[in-house]
C-alpha cells in the first residue's frame, strides 16, 4: 500500500524542518509527502528542495492562500498513493510510523483512521502542560487521548487518514472550523468504517503559549454549535461541560464573596487533582503546576467560546442561520 502525506503550511519553515526529518527518518518509505503552501510569506520551498535531494519523495507546491481545508483538497488532486494520511506542521512522526501503518490496516481494515498525539521529551513544558490538558480525561473526558472516551472517537486532521475510495465518494474538506470533525461524520453516513489505531501516535507540538492556546481553544468551543447545526445529534454532554465549568466557576466565586469563602472548595480540589493527575503522568513538578493554568485556559476558552456561539447562534439566531448551515451540509 502507498500513501500519501498530504500536509498544508502556512508561515511555519522550522516546524516543517523538523517534521521533513521526521519523515526521512521513517524505517519504511511506503509514503509519498505532499507539501501545499497556502500562500505562505515566508515559504519553505528550500527545505522541501533540501528533503527531496536527501532522499524523501516529497513534491512541492505552493498557492495562494485559501485557508487548510482548500489546500489539503489541493494536495489529495495531487496525490498518487492509495490512501491518503492527515499530519499538522506541527507534528514530529515517530520513525516506525508508516511500518506500524501499514500493518495495523492489513490486520484490521479501516476507511478511515485517527491516531493519538502526545508530547515528545524535546517539546518545552509549555508544550507538555497543555498536551496534558489537551489528552487528560479530567479535562477532555478523554475525547482527544486515544484512551477512555466520554464519546465515539472521531479522527482529527493532526494524525488521521482515509482510503482514495472514501475521498471518491465524500468529497474534500469544506473550509470551516472543525473539518476534520465534519469530515468524519460524513464518511461515517456514507457507510465507511472509522476506528482508532492506538499504536500509530504522533508527537504534537501544540500551542507554544497560553496566549495562543486559548484562542484555539475559544475557536474550538464556538465551531462546536456549528457542528451542531449541521449535525443535531453531535452535541455530546461532554462538550457543554466546558460551559458547564465556567458558569459554575462564576456561580462558585459569587458565593464565596458573598456568602462564604468555603465555596471555593470544589473548584480547589478539582484543580489539585488536575495538578495529581499532571504530576503522577509527567513526573515533573514544574509541568504539573502549568498544567493547572493550562486546563483553565483551555476550559475557560473553550466554555467562553461555546456560551457566545449558543448565545448568538442558537437563542439569538443571529450570524449564519440554520438554513445557512444545511446549505454548507448539502455542499452548497
Amino acid at each position: 500500500m502507498k500513501f500519501s502525506v498530504i500536509i498544508p503550511v502556512y508561515n511555519r519553515i522550522d516546524e516543517v524542518v523538523e517534521l521533513l526529518r521526521s519523515l526521512q527518518l521513517q524505517t519504511a518509505r511506503n509514503f509519498e509527502v505532499i507539501l501545499v503552501e497556502d500562500g505562505s510569506t515566508e515559504p519553505c520551498r528550500a527545505q522541501a528542495e533540501a528533503a527531496a535531494a536527501a532522499g524523501l519523495d516529497v513534491k512541492y507546491f505552493y498557492k495562494e492562500n485559501e485557508g487548510r481545508s482548500i489546500a489539503r483538497n489541493y494536495g489529495m488532486e495531487r496525490a498518487t498513493g492509495d490512501y491518503f494520511v492527515f499530519f499538522d506542521s506541527d507534528c514530529v512522526i515517530p520513525a516506525t510510523y508508516f511500518a506500524t501503518l501499514e500493518q495495523a490496516l492489513a490486520d484490521n481494515p479501516l476507511d478511515c483512521f485517527g491516531g493519538p498525539d502526545a508530547a515528545h521529551e524535546s517539546f518545552s513544558d509549555t508544550q507538555k502542560a497543555i498536551n496534558y490538558s489537551m489528552t487528560s480525561f479530567l479535562t477532555t473526558g478523554g475525547i482527544r487521548g486515544g484512551k477512555v472516551q466520554l464519546e465515539k472517537f472521531t479522527p482529527r486532521t493532526f494524525n488521521m487518514g482515509f482510503s482514495r475510495k472514501v475521498y471518491h465518494a465524500v468529497g474534500g474538506f469544506r473550509e470551516m472550523f472543525s473539518e476534520d470533525i465534519d469530515m468524519s461524520k460524513r464518511i461515517l453516513r456514507h457507510g465507511f468504517s472509522i476506528g482508532l489505531l492506538r499504536q500509530v501516535p504522533v508527537w504534537h507540538k501544540r500551542r507554544v503559549d497560553f496566549r495562543k492556546f486559548f484562542r484555539q481553544v475559544y475557536v474550538f468551543g464556538m465551531s462546536r454549535i456549528t457542528l451542531k447545526l449541521l449535525y443535531p445529534d453531535s452535541l455530546k454532554a461532554v462538550h457543554t461541560l466546558p460551559a458547564v465549568f465556567v458558569l459554575g466557576s462564576l456561580l462558585l466565586i459569587l458565593l464565596s464573596i458573598f456568602v462564604s469563602p468555603w465555596w471555593l472548595l470544589p473548584l480547589g480540589v478539582y484543580f489539585l487533582a488536575i495538578f495529581t493527575g499532571a504530576l503522577l503522568s509527567t513526573g515533573n513538578l514544574k509541568i504539573a503546576l502549568m498544567a493547572v493554568p493550562a486546563a483553565l485556559i483551555q476550559l475557560g476558552g473553550y466554555g467562553l467560546g461555546f456560551i457566545k456561539a449558543f448565545t448568538h447562534k442558537i437563542i439569538l439566531r443571529r450570524g449564519r442561520n440554520l438554513a445557512e448551515e444545511v446549505e454548507i451540509r448539502k455542499g452548497k
